[in-house]
């Protein structure tokens, strides 16, 4: 089973698409409505970050680390992303209490993937991830729900969301360009 979000519909009344995979698992897709203004900007403010405004890196893997995490304050062109990815995640959930997100980049060079993995390590309850940077044939997100593989091409502006539990990876990037790709987790809020 694929997805292309380049040819299929997109979230409407600002509500995200819902998908279910073969085990019922609810994969939920939209489209940010300005990502063309806010993508180039993301993509500029990456580009200019040092070592040092990362204040933490794990998954390392094929040479690279996976995720690359850092305070909001050091890349403030998230905002809007996040802000858009909050409200998804509280109408997708049925939430209208305290949500936490955390947050994480993932650079992925040319022949680099991303391991199998998936986010179920504390309360979250959503995860997601929003596609800032794709050239073509920069690798396919794959779920592996259960004996089944569904690979999903991204695209620039595409913004998913998927239960914590669901195991992912990222195939190899055959493109000569980075690929970036905002990644995150929602859970209740700490009171």
């Amino acid at each position: 089973m694929s997805l292309d979000p380049t040819r299929g519909p997109t979230g409407v009344d600002d509500r995200p698409l819902a998908l279910r995979l073969w085990s019922s698992t609810p994969i939920h897709g939209a489209r940010l409505a300005d990502a063309e203004r806010i993508n180039g900007p993301l993509a500029a403010a990456f580009r200019s970050l040092s070592d040092a405004d990362f204040t933490r890196r794990t998954h390392y893997f094929g040479g690279r680390y996976e995720n690359l995490y850092l305070e909001r304050h050091r890349i403030p062109e998230v905002a809007a992303v996040l802000a858009t990815a909050e409200r998804f995640a509280r109408a997708i959930l049925g939430w209208d209490r305290g949500l936490r997100c955390g947050f994480w980049l993932n650079a992925q060079g040319p022949g680099q993937s991303t391991t199998p993995h998936n986010h179920d390590e504390n309360d979250e309850l959503l995860s997601g991830v929003y596609y800032v940077q794709v050239p073509p044939d920069s690798g396919d997100l794959v779920l592996l729900d259960g004996w089944f593989r569904v690979h999903v091409t991204p695209a620039a502006g595409l913004m998913l969301f998927f239960p914590p539990q669901l195991m992912h990876q990222v195939e190899t990037n055959r493109s000569g360009e980075l690929r970036l790709s905002l990644a995150f987790n929602f859970g209740p809020a700490d009171d």
